[in-house]
Parts: structure tokens; sequence; C-alpha cells
């Protein structure tokens, strides 16, 4: 059982049934049925926000679980759209050590997952320094394949860019062909070199880039040349098995000091690809579709 704190109501499980209770369904993007009595998340609601199970959202809430790994914390964090202060002391309550400076963060404030929430039926997902998939809704899953299905550790454009000993990809789970892919290389390796400025201890970015280094060949070249460049926008099309080809815009954006990088895909309104951009999301993935 959870070690009861001095103070009753304030121990793990005790603080996570706090924060989910004061969260608005409405607030994370879910919709409200009428008639529902929970003014906060329900108990499932929170295990598809967090990507895990809900018998294991209900063992760390009664104090059954205790020592949920950094990822899992990491999650619930940004599922229950936490604060700084409060991501920490979720660290602390799990005996853990908060992300500090100079490590990359995964965490979504509440601000930008409102944002998020409210951008409707646009495919769109976020990156964190490394390149690491922090999030993504159901329009994206819809259009390149439901990244859920791969393990967590292995969510990776850089990795999935620059594979290792044919490793397949864990993102983009169909074809996909560039208007530039050498300006996107060399953006993607421009992006880790400035993140190991911003995040010199960061040591998931360190074996990232070992690997890279060691295993991929066009990655060694472009990282050896110490090339820097900008590369915000680009011109996609996705070989969709349901609809056929789909030709999308695809910019990003960065967000505050953490770096994270909001890629949203789109099509020239009024197209034949929009169109195939909604019969994507309606024949998308049903199931959980969000980190």
């Amino acid at each position: 059982m959870e070690i009861m704190s001095r103070t009753p109501g304030t121990g793990l499980g005790a603080m996570i049934r706090t924060w989910r209770d004061r969260l608005p369904p409405s607030a994370a993007g879910l919709p409200v049925a009428r008639g529902r009595r929970a003014t906060g998340l329900r108990r499932e609601e929170l295990a598809e926000l967090a990507g895990m199970s809900v018998d294991y959202v209900v063992r760390l809430e009664q104090g059954r679980a205790t020592t949920p790994s950094a990822s899992v914390v990491a999650s619930l964090a940004r599922a229950l759209q936490l604060s700084i202060a409060e991501r920490n002391h979720l660290y602390w309550l799990a005996r853990l050590l908060p992300p500090t400076d100079g490590t990359i963060s995964d965490h979504l404030p509440p601000g930008l997952q409102r944002v998020l929430a409210r951008l409707g039926d646009v495919a769109v997902a976020v990156f964190a320094a490394d390149w690491h998939l922090v999030w993504w809704n159901r329009e994206w899953a819809a259009l390149l394949g439901d990244p859920a299905a791969s393990p967590p550790r292995l969510r990776n454009f850089a990795r999935d860019r620059f594979p290792v000993d044919n490793s397949p990809a864990h993102l983009a789970l169909w074809p996909v062909t560039e208007a530039d892919r050498d300006a996107t290389d060399t953006a993607v390796v421009s992006d880790l070199r400035r993140a190991t400025g911003r995040f010199p201890h960061d040591r998931r970015l360190a074996s990232l880039i070992r690997e890279l280094n060691g295993g991929n060949t066009r990655f060694a070249e472009l990282w050896a040349n110490g090339e820097v460049a900008a590369h915000r926008e680009d011109h996609k099309t996705i070989e969709h098995p349901a609809v056929g080809p789909i030709t999308v815009d695809c910019d990003v954006l960065s967000e505050g000091d953490s770096e994270h990088k909001i890629v949203i895909m789109t099509a020239v309104p009024g197209s034949e690809d929009e169109t195939k951009l909604q019969l994507a999301a309606i024949t998308g993935p049903s199931a959980s579709t969000r980190a």
C-alpha cells in the first residue's frame, strides 16, 4: 500500500485523483456527453490520454502501485495538464528526480495543450527537442498510421529518418515522399546539433546521436560537416492505403524554451487532397491515439 504522508490526501494516489477531478474533459479535447455527472476526467479517460491501462491508473490511485517509471510520470503530467511546479511535485511523490535544466523536457504546458485541443480536425503532433514524439491527435494517426503500435522509446523522427541496421519506421507507417528530402535531412541533424548545446546533460539525446552517428552513413556525413540550416516547411505526399496519395503542406513551429516542435499537416482548402484528408480522418483509427 502507498506510504501515508503526515498530511492526509497528499500522497501520490491522492494527488493523481485530485488533479484528475479538476480537469474537465473539454480541456483535454474530449467530448462531453449530456447528463454527465463527473466534472473531471474519468479514470478510463485519463488512461486513454496517458497511454496506459485503466487498471494501472486504479492501482496508482489506490496506492497499490507506488513506483511508476519516469516515462509513466511524464505521460501522467501531460495528460493531467500539470504546471511545471506540479509536474515536479508528481516526480517527487513517485520518488524520482524531476527533469532539470540541461535536459530535454517532454512536458507540454497547459496553455499549449489547450491550443492543441482546439485545432479541430487538423493533423498535428508535438515532438521534443530531440525529435522524440510526445503527443499526437487522432487525425495525425489517421493520416500517417497510429504510432501507439510502437514502443514509446522508438517513437523518434530522427531514428526513422536515419535508420540503423534496416530498422523499421515507427511513425509514418506508409510511404511518404518529400519535395526536398536533402533539406529536411540537414534540418533534422541541425536540430539535434542545436539541442546538444541547449541540453548538454540529456542522456537520451546523447544516446540517440551516438546510435545514429555509428550506424547511419548519411547521418554521420551530415553530422561531420557541421552545417546549420533552418527548414520549417515542406510538401509531402503520403500514400494512404484507404484513400490513395494525399499531398499536404507540412509546417513546423517551435514552442518556448523547451523547443518543442509542433508539426502541422494541412491540405490546400477546397482541393481534392483536402477531401482525401477528411476521408482519411473518417476511416482512421478508433483506438487511443494520444501518447
